[in-house]
């Protein structure tokens, strides 16, 4: 146990031994093992988008042992996917890596008028298969987010009574945000502060624009100088908004992008304070050597070695 991971644990005053070992357990598993900073490979978007969008491009990648092996082989934190990823792949990788089991998903197959993913497996499912974690999306924005709120606060609280981690991924969408306001500084801040404020030990949102949707927002970041030039300093402000830097803030990597591209916005993410990414496209859809390069050097990234 390093000093950086028992720093981390000591936010967490509230949680009961069994959470407290399975965050510790992803704080101390793979490359970045004990450096207080993560990456976590998550395969959720055959169930999201559809397999043909998510897995064509690579197809090895319509195999779950793919995605888990993938995880393994490159040293992430831990592996996160919904109920059927896990459990084709649980019983041949039982304690080699940490598990979040996704509990609820959505599909792009009908759209209402707002954003609302549908529970799709449980907490029970999650200990059953030996996960050390639950994962959860929520829609800041959405007409559905009181649901999605009541939702998560029953499921943290059964996981949390089970020694269970709870990792809310916090993207808002909703009729009154436009698109570009989805990832929009103040907008995704909100987003994690929401998450934080719903008991998520770990709070994954999208890199933040230097866009502002609200107007009262607007003359708070102008009258108080809050800088957003940067993506760095944007990073900074999501996580300060996280209980002052106190909760674990990662970042997901978005649409597919060029390796570069990738790579600097990790660099960006991480001079700004950001514990680290939650990759998926960009790493499983290359071939398999290419992605556990890129994931390397992303690990790599976080931990300040410059490449």
């Amino acid at each position: 146990m390093t000093p950086r991971v028992r720093e981390i644990l000591s936010w967490y005053g509230a949680d009961n031994p069994g959470v407290l070992a399975n965050m510790a357990r992803t704080l101390n598993t793979g490359r970045l093992a004990g450096t207080g900073k993560l990456v976590i490979l998550p395969v959720d978007q055959g169930f999201e988008h559809g397999p043909a969008r998510s897995f064509a491009k690579n197809p090895d990648g319509y195999d779950p042992y793919y995605h888990a092996s993938l995880a393994v082989e490159s040293g992430c934190n831990a592996y996160a996917a919904p109920l059927g990823f896990i459990e084709a792949i649980a019983r041949d990788f039982a304690g080699e890596i940490p598990l979040i089991l996704k509990i609820n998903n959505s599909d792009t197959l009908y759209s209402s008028e707002g954003p609302c993913s549908a529970i799709t497996s449980s907490v029970d499912d999650a200990l059953r298969l030996g996960c050390t974690g639950i994962g959860f999306t929520i829609y800041p924005g959405s007409s559905f987010r009181k649901q999605m709120y009541e939702e998560i606060a029953m499921a943290a609280q059964e996981a949390k009574a089970a020694g269970l981690l709870v990792v809310i991924w916090s993207y808002p969408r909703g009729e009154q945000l436009s698109k570009e306001g989805e990832t929009a500084i103040d907008v995704v801040a909100y987003a994690a502060q929401i998450a934080a404020q719903l008991g998520a030990h770990f709070i994954k949102v999208k890199p933040p624009t230097s866009h502002i949707e609200q107007a009262e927002a607007k003359k708070v970041f102008t009258e108080q100088a809050i800088p957003i030039a940067k993506l760095s300093d944007r990073t900074r402000h999501v996580v300060e908004s996280c209980f002052n830097g106190k909760r674990v803030v990662i970042f997901s990597g978005g649409a597919a992008k060029g390796t570069q591209e990738v790579l600097e916005e990790v660099k960006e993410l991480a001079q700004g304070g950001a514990f680290g990414s939650i990759m998926g496209r960009n790493a499983f859809q290359r071939p398999k050597k290419e992605a556990i390069e890129l994931l390397h050097a992303v690990m790599d990234t976080y931990v300040g070695q410059s490449l």
